[in-house]
């Protein structure tokens, strides 16, 4: 029988005059994967303070089993900012004590991509105090990591980690024997990690089996028989469900109700997009040329991060960036906004950007733009524009948009200085969408956001015809919203990735592995020998005949469809349908010839 660890007894929690937990009774036992969600401000954090005992209650009471050995990791750290990461994160042990334990080696490399610290200007003996915020926060996840614990509390541990970073922490985190708590709007590492979900709703828990895919199940469900939410948000929840239940095999790792009940709630429900007709409708607005690169050379100062590129951003194309930290996603991002913002009259350090005479770019960047703190929300959003038409037929006014961003009637005459991180960012995109874009760069739009929220902004990008790309690290929000997946690899080149962040992971392992096949010493007979050359790379011939193939297939896959649809439409009409059939087949053979040359093409590069 597992041991309990934790229990919350009627547990109160006031702020103000607003009850974040209300009598809330439940505990964590050993052998617990517990992900927490809900809205912001409805009292996540509070949970896990008062549960790690960083807080007290106004009423109830909280208890740990004796001798509990419990790990925090908050929002803030309390590292010495005096002392070295050496000290912090390893304490006295000699280098050969660390260096020969697998445990630490693997959390140093999963989180630091070595054990040199690769990054930090001194290594493992580089002082903590000028650090950034993200490199604090990993410091203290691998002091964390590598103590023994019973129980891990995580208050959102994917934040400033990199795609490769999250998949190593997952897979980490689901072989410890320690009992784990985790806050987190990362979707897929949920559904990685967790075994049973809480849910924070208006001060009360409610508990949920399985990860966040089993969570929407469940909770479409009930919500379909209590009837307790309303309209619109049963909706979304059934089009989040209805995409959760035809990816790969139901996203679910076990599911533990009902299924068919799930079946019958999205039954008829379209796909959440209809790519065909948002790319003609984007082609309508855009034309044929959006964003064309040349022979294109990206710098961020001296630094060389892109060169020689070739590479179209064509009408409609939803395109996810991936890569690893350093190159060149953003800086990438921030070039072709130059040249769209002027024109095309800013342009990178060598190359050309050829900008669309119709393009209107949306660009929302890291940082929070800072706007008149005097201002109200919804004064704001109208200083932009009162009224915003966001394709197939939707149009909102500037209140309506900002309630559907979680902005209430009440919250839109709140001055914008009084707006907490994560709802200055909503704002921020609210105010990017009012103005109408048709092409929209998103640099992690997931920040600060939570799932709720996600979720909303989602369903708008369902409808909106224009071209968009997307630099995330939640994963689960680019498989969301984009249809492609581009990496930058730190090879001064952009790759297209056929099975998406899959493939962007394999590739990385691969890399490391051969690094570290580089770095051990070679036999005496061996090293005598001379290194056979590597190829310089692709040449832009071939890199330009990739993406001409691209273009050919996605061409390929449209068609495809159509006819599709028409043997549907003719099915009785069984001459037509066989020659329909004959001409899919000649389809499916071209089909078969363009990725057969373009995996030649991609070994050749690999090589």
């Amino acid at each position: 029988m597992a041991v309990n660890l934790v229990n919350l007894e009627a547990v109160d929690k006031v702020y103000g005059t607003r009850a974040l937990l209300d009598g809330v009774s439940l505990g964590v036992s050993e052998g617990d994967r517990i992900g927490v969600v809900g809205r912001n401000g409805d009292g996540k954090t509070t949970l896990i303070r008062l549960l790690a005992k960083l807080e007290t209650p106004d009423a109830g009471r909280v208890t740990h089993s004796g001798g509990l050995r419990l790990g925090v990791l908050s929002q803030h750290d309390s590292l010495d900012s005096a002392a070295t990461v050496r000290h912090e994160v390893v304490g006295d042990m000699a280098d050969h004590e660390w260096a020969g334990n697998a445990k630490i080696r693997d959390v140093l490399t999963g989180l630091f991509g070595g054990l040199a610290l690769p990054g930090f200007p001194q290594g493992l003996d580089t002082v903590i105090g000028p650090l950034s915020g993200g490199e604090r926060r990993r410091i203290a996840l691998a002091k964390l990591l590598i103590a023994e614990q019973d129980l891990i509390v995580l208050d959102e541990p994917t934040n400033h980690l990199d795609v490769e970073g999250i998949a190593w922490l997952a897979g980490h985190l689901r072989t410890r024997r320690s009992a784990l708590v985790c806050v987190t709007h990362d979707r897929w590492f949920l559904d990685q990690v967790a075994t049973s979900m809480w849910d924070v709703q208006r001060g009360a828990i409610h508990e949920y089996e399985g990860g966040y895919s089993d969570y929407v199940f469940a909770r479409a469900e009930r919500e379909r028989i209590a009837q307790q939410e309303e309209t619109k948000r049963q909706n979304l929840m059934r089009k989040e469900l209805a995409w959760l239940r035809r990816g790969a095999p139901a996203r679910t790792s076990k599911p533990r109700f009902r299924i068919e009940a799930a079946n019958e709630l999205i039954e008829g429900e379209p796909p959440p997009r209809d790519s065909q007709e948002l790319m003609r409708f984007a082609g309508s607005r855009l034309g044929k040329t959006v964003l064309d690169l040349e022979d294109v050379t990206v710098q961020a100062g001296p630094k060389v991060l892109l060169k020689h590129l070739t590479w179209q951003l064509g009408p409609g194309d939803r395109i996810g960036l991936v890569g690893v930290n350093g190159a060149g996603k953003t800086s990438l991002l921030r070039a072709l906004a130059d040249a769209a913002f002027s024109e095309g009259e800013k342009q990178p350090a060598a190359g050309h950007v050829k900008v669309g005479k119709t393009v209107k770019l949306a660009y929302l960047s890291q940082e929070v733009a800072e706007l008149d703190p005097g201002l109200r929300v919804l004064e704001a959003v109208e200083a932009v524009r009162q009224r915003v038409d966001l394709g197939k037929g939707r149009e909102m006014t500037a209140s309506q948009l900002c309630e559907k961003f979680g902005f209430a009637k009440e919250k839109q005459w709140t001055p914008v200085g009084d707006l907490s991180g994560g709802e200055r960012r909503r704002l921020q995109i609210l105010r990017l969408l009012m103005d109408e874009p048709n092409v929209l760069f998103l640099d992690e739009p997931t920040n600060d956001l939570d799932i709720e929220t996600l979720t909303q902004l989602e369903d708008l990008l369902d409808g909106w015809a224009g071209s968009l790309v997307v630099i995330s690290h939640d994963r689960f929000f680019v498989e969301r919203t984009t249809d492609r997946v581009l990496a930058l690899l730190g090879d001064k080149t952009l790759r297209m990735l056929p099975r998406g962040i899959d493939e962007y992971l394999e590739r990385r392992e691969r890399a490391r592995a051969a690094e570290a096949a580089s770095a051990a010493p070679a036999p005496a007979a061996a090293s005598a020998e001379p290194k056979a050359a590597k190829p310089a790379g692709l040449s832009r011939a071939a890199q330009k005949e990739m993406q001409r193939i691209e273009r050919q297939l996605e061409k390929t896959e449209q068609q495809e469809a159509k006819l599709h649809a028409e043997m549907a439409e003719h099915a009785t009409d069984f001459e037509r349908v066989a020659g329909l059939d004959a001409t899919l087949r000649e389809l499916a053979e071209q089909r078969e010839t363009l990725e057969l040359r373009w995996l030649e093409l991609a070994d050749t590069e690999g090589a």
